[in-house]
């Protein structure tokens, strides 16, 4: 595909919402195309500060602070959802956001995400609209037990929700959402997770990343694995359902679909991100090109980049204190380290990651 006439050109400042470590590889990768990078986050020496061009420290709310970051970037991109729609739109009045609000307003609520997924005729886990007690019980006995009650807006990595397996439970896990809007999900019998990661850029060419097996540990990713042991009709199935989720959208940006394999090669979808994904991380080392550069090249309306497989390869995230064997990681054959220049490590708290390139088959 040719470069289009309105593509962003190296030597363009992108804008990157939120100082985390997806952010941190956004503005690595950028750098390689030529890019400079400003990330606005309230957390001083976030690890995404520590390599980008430009950095403002200040709340999301701050709309004078966000008309100065606005003047001061070409275009503008997120690496996580929890951003107010109202610093969304004072930016985009301004300058491009991709994606765009109605992605992000989508993702940031799990009822949205699974009435569009619904109208798409994509499989889902049932579900109910809790707002009062009354609706939870209501829901409890029409889906069953066990079943997971979840805000709607603002989980991640298992928090935000509670598991009901006795109705006795439905009293103290209302209460446990403390007047939050919330969804009750029935339980899904699954035997894998997948994901898929999908590439769409304002010229309208669409990419698809080969599918990702994942394993959790404690609600947090924990390894990912590429190719994936999925049948052909489960491999059909994720990509079909990422493209129309993608297009549905109007998509500018990347975008991760989480999903669930059920033994009958059931394809369930569970949740979105429209950002670089922990899930594809794997790419970095493994891939022709990575999901960070596939990003930058949506973001800014380039051609979007191969998505072939140089060799299969195993991601394991670095939780905590994993972190402090650095050293026997990088002494490893095979294993490629990122760290996230994170000063303390805490339980829970991703440092880093270890793409472990693994043998080709065949």
């Amino acid at each position: 595909m040719a470069v289009s006439s309105k593509a962003l050109p190296p030597g363009s400042t992108i804008g990157i919402l939120g100082g985390g470590q997806l952010g941190r590889m956004f503005a690595l990768a950028a750098a390689r195309l030529g890019y400079k990078t400003h990330v606005y986050c309230p957390e001083v020496g976030c690890p995404t500060s520590q390599v980008t061009d430009q950095a403002t420290f200040k709340d999301y709310n701050d709309d004078k602070a966000l008309a100065v970051f606005a003047d001061s970037v070409d275009v503008v991109t997120y690496e996580f959802e929890n951003i107010p729609d109202a610093a969304v739109e004072l930016l985009n009045a301004k300058r491009p956001v991709r994606p765009n609000a109605e992605v992000l307003h989508t993702s940031q609520d799990r009822m949205f995400e699974k009435q569009l997924f619904l109208d798409l005729g994509l499989k889902t886990a049932p579900f109910a609209n809790i707002n009062v007690l009354s609706d939870l019980e209501q829901a409890v006995e029409q889906i069953g037990l066990p079943a997971i009650l979840k805000t709607r807006r603002f989980g991640y990595d298992g928090k935000g929700q509670v598991k009901i397996t006795q109705s006795d439970q439905v009293p103290q896990a209302f209460d446990d959402m403390a007047g939050a809007a919330a969804i009750l999900e029935g339980f899904v019998s699954f035997d894998t997770e997948i994901s898929v990661l999908v590439a769409q850029s304002p010229a309208g060419e669409q990419s698809l990343f080969p599918v990702a097996e994942n394993v959790h540990r404690n609600h947090i990713l924990d390894v990912t694995t590429v190719p994936a042991s999925a049948s052909v009709m489960v491999v059909d199935q994720a990509l079909d359902a990422a493209k129309k989720i993608a297009s549905a959208l109007k998509l500018e940006g990347l975008l991760a679909v989480e999903m669930f394999v059920t033994a009958d090669d059931q394809v369930i979808i569970n949740e979105i991100a429209p950002r670089p994904h922990n899930s594809g991380h794997w790419s970095m080392d493994g891939c022709q090109t990575d999901q960070f550069e596939q990003a930058v090249r949506a973001v800014c309306n380039l051609p979007l980049g191969d998505t072939s497989i140089i060799t299969p390869t195993k991601m394991k995230n670095l939780i905590g204190d994993e972190v402090d064997d650095w050293a026997t990681y990088l002494a490893e054959p095979n294993a490629k380290l990122h760290l996230y220049g994170k000063t303390e490590s805490r339980p829970g708290r991703k440092m880093g990651h270890v793409n472990y390139l693994l043998p080709k088959k065949g």
